[in-house]
């Protein structure tokens, strides 16, 4: 029985989600079990900031949860759906955030990038660092015909990194969805495509 929901089948390098990925500051790998941890304390270390944009933050996750979550997202990855993506510094292995390839369409090669950050390393550009070398990735050696991402009009520290990172914005959707408050809000679409 064949799923249609399903990529195909892995036959190439350009065909398969990275599993682990270097910028100069950054090793970026997937999320895998045993992480739980790590991303739960970097969360937490980050309510106020996230809080307001991201709906899986509240109520805060339990440790239970956030291994939960790294072992769902490794299964994921390993059916070559999607990268759930953490950021550790090289010289230290702290985790400063993550980002993904998410919603793999690999007939239309096309990815959806998030990201969140560890406020306690926010200000030195590794979030910009690692989300670029995601998209460069994906472009260079996936093939993507396009890398996109949303974020709430409001939310100015995730536009602007999108920008830093080279994402173009095509346009802002106007109440094209509800805020976590249930209010209509703006959506900024973000995207990166090959280089012509």
């Amino acid at each position: 029985m064949i799923v249609a929901s399903l990529p195909p089948s892995p036959m190439h390098p350009q065909d398969m989600l990275p599993e682990a990925l270097e910028s100069p500051r950054l090793h970026i790998r997937v999320a895998k079990p045993g992480d739980g941890a790590a991303f739960n304390a970097a969360v937490h270390a980050s309510l106020p900031e996230l809080s307001p944009w991201l709906g899986w933050v509240t109520p805060p996750p339990t440790p239970e949860e956030s291994e939960t979550n790294c072992r769902r997202a490794y299964a994921r990855f390993l059916l070559n759906e999607d990268l759930m993506a953490f950021f550790f510094l090289k010289d230290n292995g702290a985790l400063v955030g993550g980002s993904g390839l998410h919603r793999a369409d690999w007939v239309a090669r096309r990815f959806e990038v998030g990201y969140w950050a560890n406020a306690l390393y926010a200000g030195r550009g590794l979030m910009t660092e690692g989300v670029r070398a995601l998209a460069d990735h994906a472009l260079d050696r996936l093939r993507a015909h396009r890398v996109f991402l949303t974020v709430d009009d409001e939310n100015v520290r995730s536009w602007r990194l999108a920008e830093r990172a080279g994402f173009r914005l095509e346009g802002v959707m106007v109440n094209e969805r509800l805020n976590l408050q249930g209010r209509p809000r703006n959506t900024r679409m973000y995207a990166r495509t090959p280089r012509a």
